[in-house]
């Protein structure tokens, strides 16, 4: 299922810049076609990254609980956003382990 709306608390992974690969969660969606996104780790809540949509394959999964608290404004820690994308770097960093 391709996914073409970016929404709070929905995962993606960037396809161009610096960051290629890299997955990251929708903090904020803007007006003039960009999001905002963090990872938790090298992108933290207090900073995170602007990317333009077309930079970026959204997937069809969404960190519910973290959402959730976008949406009410509460505190979300970074560690929770790099627990839920711990998963999808796990695949990625997992590559060739076994030769």
């Amino acid at each position: 299922m391709k996914v073409t709306t970016p929404r709070r608390g929905g995962v993606c992974v960037s396809r161009q810049g610096r960051d290629k690969g890299r997955y990251y969660l929708i903090k904020e969606v803007n007006k003039d076609g960009t999001v905002t996104v963090t990872d938790g780790n090298f992108r933290k809540l207090s900073a995170p990254k602007k990317k333009n949509i077309k930079h970026l394959t959204l997937l069809p999964d969404l960190a519910e609980a973290i959402a959730e608290k976008f949406e009410e404004g509460r505190q979300v820690y970074d560690t929770e956003i790099y627990s839920a994308l711990r998963p999808y770097n796990d695949v990625k960093g997992g590559e060739g382990e076994n030769k």
